[in-house]
């Protein structure tokens, strides 16, 4: 059995690995948000504090303000568990995987991983200019690339209501 999206067929294998590739990173999307949710300390400020490479101005301003951290803050918790869901569930996918490829892209420019920077916070290995973000920008755009939500997800049914 094969499914037929748009004129293209994906074999079960193809399309299992595909929905499970947006499920998985969608999972990791929505943990990472509830963690910070949950957690009353939880603050960007240190990170954005971090920042190192050509956009550290930047990423220095938006912890300089109160207002506009606690603005990143929300953004950067809700954005997450959204993203998270709607990659999850296969709902607006197209946006959910656009809105993740750019937040992801945030963290990749706040720390580039060049071997010329060091952070203070610990990483999880030593990284030139390939790291966990850039992997997941791909897997993002891999998922983008194909309509996984009109495989398995609440797109596929919204799109056959639709007619």
């Amino acid at each position: 059995m094969a499914f037929t999206i748009e004129k293209q067929r994906y074999s079960n294998l193809q399309a299992f690995l595909l929905i499970t590739l947006r499920v998985l990173i969608g999972w990791h999307f929505l943990y990472e948000g509830v963690v910070k949710l949950f957690d009353p300390n939880w603050s960007s400020e240190w990170y954005l504090l971090d920042s190192q490479g050509f956009m550290a101005v930047f990423f220095h301003a938006l912890a300089g303000s109160t207002k506009i951290l606690q603005t990143v803050d929300f953004l950067n918790i809700w954005g997450l568990i959204l993203i998270g869901s709607g990659l999850i569930l296969g709902i607006f996918t197209r946006v959910a995987t656009i809105s993740g490829i750019v937040l992801l892209s945030m963290y990749y420019l706040s720390h580039p991983p060049f071997a010329s920077l060091t952070y203070a916070m610990p990483f999880e290995g030593n990284y030139l200019i390939v790291d966990k973000n850039l992997v997941e920008i791909f897997a993002l755009a891999i998922v983008a690339a194909f309509p996984t939500g009109n495989i398995a997800g609440i797109d596929r049914l919204l799109n056959k209501i639709k007619g």
